[in-house]
């Protein structure tokens, strides 16, 4: 009876041990998926409305403070030798698990819906554009054009339709539509080889689907990984049962 109780210990004992790191490097990485989601959220935000798309990114960095609250809770059932706490180790484990496939579902929604909502947006945010008192919407649009390496909407003509293009009367566009080689750059729609071809609209909406699948494909490794993790611990479970019973019946018929 005594090999049976070191036998199972020794097994669950390697379900809290085994892979404690991997764990602890999981939940970072799922943390930091879901904090990139809000830092890029943050520098995309005038263009896209929808605060619902940071539900992935929030639950994305729940489940990664839920994989080290798991590993801190497996280590102390490890050291008290507590069946309970390695139960509760498993079920929080499979509350990750389902978490993950949450952010996976809600992540394809939220994809999906990027184009429609970018498509609402950009072209008041455009229509905003303040280029001598820049306020917000204006440093997006410039931290935009320069990060993407785009001009205007489809493309820097869509300036000429701005109260700011008319107002300043100089037939220009904004600086930040300056190609990054191109020298002495004025913004002058005459030399239109210094200026960025390609339209921000289509970019941004690539950058956040971008970031979505991101989120998506950071979900799925893991919730793979943990399935994987979970159908070998139970794999052992039962070959450390099976291997008693075994060993039970050859002592037997020896003392037979």
């Amino acid at each position: 009876m005594v090999q049976k109780s070191f036998s199972e210990d020794q097994v669950l004992e390697s379900l809290s041990r085994r892979g404690g790191a991997a764990r602890m490097a999981a939940a970072g990485i799922l943390c930091y998926v879901g904090a990139y989601v809000f830092i890029t959220y943050d520098d995309y935000d005038h263009f896209f409305k929808d605060v619902y798309t940071l539900i992935p990114g929030v639950i994305i960095i729940a489940a990664g403070a839920l994989l080290f609250i798991i590993g801190l809770i497996g280590c102390c059932a490890t050291i008290r030798e507590s069946r309970c706490g390695l139960a509760t180790f498993v079920l929080i484990l499979l509350l990750v698990f389902a978490t993950e496939v949450v952010v996976v579902v809600l992540g394809y929604i939220y994809r999906a819906k990027v184009e429609d909502e970018v498509d609402k947006s950009i072209s008041n945010v455009f229509q905003q554009y303040d280029g001598v008192n820049p306020d917000s919407a204006s440093r997006a649009i410039d931290y935009v054009q320069r990060q993407l390496r785009c001009c205007g909407i489809h493309n820097f003509s869509d300036w000429e339709k701005t109260p700011w293009f008319i107002k300043a009367k100089n037939n220009s566009v904004p600086l930040s539509c300056c190609r990054v080689n191109a020298l002495n750059c004025t913004g002058s729609m005459t030399r239109p080889g210094d200026l960025y071809s390609e339209g921000c609209e289509a970019l941004v909406v690539e950058k956040l689907q971008q970031i979505m699948m991101y989120v998506i494909w950071a979900a799925l490794a893991f919730a793979a990984i943990q399935a994987l993790y979970l159908l070998a611990e139970c794999r052992c479970q039962l070959d450390v049962r099976v291997t008693y019973i075994l060993d039970f019946f050859k002592k037997t018929e020896l003392n037979v």
